[in-house]
């Protein structure tokens, strides 16, 4: 691995065993996998800043090493739209253990909630994973697998594995999700777990939201070996 974005975020992540959700998004960014557009914020004054500037409204969270599981503790809170409704909900995160700043995004439009995962095998080294996402997830299992790296006929073929395949081609006589964006974000995610093999556990990108337009992922869990 030698990339001057991502060695430095290893680096410095290794200490906690997982990488920060803006230094994923980064990641994530620099790789041309499509991420909302985002700043993290040290103080209230340039949460405000960065929250006008990103324009409402807004997704905040909180940024923490003691904090891996955010909504666990509600630190994700969607749509806000105002400075005063994103003072209150800094001063709360400030509170929390390890508090180290608040992530602020722009709200992304609703659609059909992807994941695209991967995992560095015992046998089979870095493999990816590609499935019907949200919350539902656990529950449906619906997902489909491939050792990676990836070309763009392995992504097509896991979508048609997909018993939710229906939902990325057009159900019920709706439009199609962005299959370019899809093939293109999953052949890219598996270049990124094979740079990552050495030192990378795992990966979940939930949920990614795709719509006919485009695909955003919205949530980034990078977890280091």
């Amino acid at each position: 691995m030698s990339d001057p974005i991502i060695d430095p975020i290893v680096t410095r992540s290794l200490k906690n065993g997982w990488v920060l959700e803006p230094d994923a998004k980064t990641i994530l960014d620099a790789c041309q996998i499509p991420v909302p557009r985002f700043e993290l914020a040290a103080s209230l004054d340039s949460a405000i800043s960065a929250a006008e500037a990103i324009g409402y409204p807004v997704v905040v969270k909180v940024v923490s090493p003691q904090v891996m599981h955010k909504t666990e503790v509600n630190g994700v809170v969607l749509g806000l739209t105002s400075d005063a409704a994103v003072k209150v909900e800094y001063e709360r995160f400030a509170a929390m253990p390890g508090f180290q700043g608040m992530l602020i995004e722009k709200m992304v439009s609703p659609g059909t909630e992807l994941i695209i995962g991967g995992k560095n095998d015992e046998q089979f080294g870095p493999v990816v994973l590609l499935g019907i996402g949200g919350t539902g997830v656990e529950i449906y299992n619906d997902t489909a697998l491939r050792m990676a790296p990836l070309v763009a006929a392995d992504v097509e073929v896991m979508v048609d594995k997909l018993q939710g395949r229906e939902l990325i081609h057009g159900f019920r006589g709706g439009p199609p999700l962005d299959m370019g964006s899809i093939v293109k974000t999953v052949v890219r995610f598996s270049k990124l777990m094979m740079t990552l093999a050495p030192v990378i556990e795992s990966i979940d990108l939930n949920p990614v939201i795709c719509t006919p337009n485009s695909l955003t992922v919205v949530d980034a869990r990078f977890v280091l070996a």
